[in-house]
């Protein structure tokens, strides 16, 4: 006869593996995402090429795993023999969820967890990327295909969708009220670490673009913009924070951002301390030409209570309202933005109120790292019940 098994023995731990390319981008937006899973009582492993920040990821408790996978090259052949690597992994961690970020880690997760047989998998995507941007028959067809693999060959009834805004979704052919699908305020701000300071006086109008520096973020719109403005007389200055991504195909040159600093605009690099940078100046800057998820530049700014000046583009319009927050411009047009920076800089009075109403909308909205954690422990848990 079998003994009969102790009553009192605890369940055996659930696992979860984030897939994510960069050890860079998992611990600069989603330490907070891994530390809730740990309180949750999961077993957290990041795979991820790993660099620089493995300390910071496993100092929340997580374990991480390195897969080399070159985030900016678009050989299928590689990408393949990366999810056959993974597989492996995720079959050795017995993992019971795949929490795959950003469009390559869904494509390499998703594909990984098919061969692995892994039924509950989560795919957050972070943005669209160039074919989000593109408005052509290429854009269009990329999109098409993406479609078709993350609902078909990458999909099973246990997938579950993450998006940063409801217009991602649509494109991908989801409704963004299915089940299947969350919607979230990007990676979530905290706002005790990001906090009001008071404004600095005006004149000039002192901008900040805080961003990767790549030409799909609008940097050099900004830069020609504030040229159009400060040569109608208008006091203004604009200062670029951050580096070029060296595996990013838009990466712009740092010669070219040298070259730009003069006549009121200032490249500074990348800074560590980007509450400080906001303290010091009145409005944030991100005329991106699309593709975006919900950019963390502009909630981390919203939250220091600045006012936002961004383009009317997926992701940029979740969080800004225009006239309410900040002001909408169309991308890729200089001269539009140029009079909206043109407007702020007459009116200071209309500066601190879109920045007052973007730290109101912080705070009420869902766009907190405990909103965000909340959702996708909300998830997961849906997941493990089913």
């Amino acid at each position: 006869m079998t003994p009969a098994a102790p009553e009192n023995l605890p369940a055996p731990m659930r696992r979860i593996a984030f897939v994510v390319t960069e050890d860079w981008f998992f611990a600069s937006h989603f330490l907070p995402m891994a530390r809730a899973a740990i309180a949750m009582g999961l077993s957290v492993t990041v795979v991820t090429r790993v660099r620089a920040h493995r300390a910071a990821i496993e100092a929340t408790g997580a374990r991480v795993v390195p897969l080399e996978a070159e985030r900016s090259s678009l050989n299928p052949m590689a990408a393949g023999y990366a999810a056959g690597q993974l597989a492996g992994i995720l079959k050795a961690l017995q993992v019971d969820i795949v929490h795959c970020i950003a469009l390559r880690g869904i494509l390499v997760g998703g594909s990984a967890a098919a061969m692995a047989g892994i039924p509950a998998r989560v795919y957050a995507l972070t943005g669209l990327g160039l074919m989000g941007a593109r408005s052509d028959r290429l854009g269009y067809a990329a999109r098409l295909a993406l479609r078709g693999l993350i609902r078909g060959p990458l999909a099973s009834s246990r997938t579950r969708f993450l998006f940063e805004n409801p217009d991602d979704a649509r494109a991908l052919g989801l409704d963004p009220l299915d089940q299947a699908v969350t919607v979230i305020g990007g990676a979530g701000v905290d706002p005790a670490a990001y906090r009001p300071h008071p404004l600095p006086p005006m004149p000039p109008l002192r901008v900040a673009l805080v961003a990767r520096m790549l030409w799909s973020k609008g940097v050099d719109v900004a830069v020609e913009a504030v040229r159009l403005a400060r040569a109608q007389g208008a006091l203004i200055e604009l200062d670029l924070y951050g580096a070029p991504d060296p595996s990013n195909r838009r990466a712009i040159a740092e010669a070219t951002l040298r070259d730009w600093s003069r006549d009121g605009v200032a490249w500074h690099g990348p800074t560590a301390d980007v509450p400080a940078a906001w303290a010091s100046h009145h409005v944030a800057c991100l005329p991106s030409r699309g593709g975006e998820g919900l950019p963390r530049t502009l909630l981390e700014a919203a939250a220091c209570g600045r006012a936002l000046v961004a383009s009317d583009v997926p992701g940029c319009r979740s969080l800004v309202r225009d006239g309410v927050e900040g002001l909408l411009v169309p991308p890729d047009d200089a001269p539009a933005l140029a009079r909206a920076l043109v407007r702020l800089s007459r009116d200071p009075t209309l500066v601190a109120s879109l920045g007052d109403a973007a730290r109101a909308r912080i705070e009420a909205g869902g766009f907190t790292e405990a909103a965000v954690t909340e959702a996708v422990c909300a998830l997961w848990r849906d997941l493990l019940e089913g």
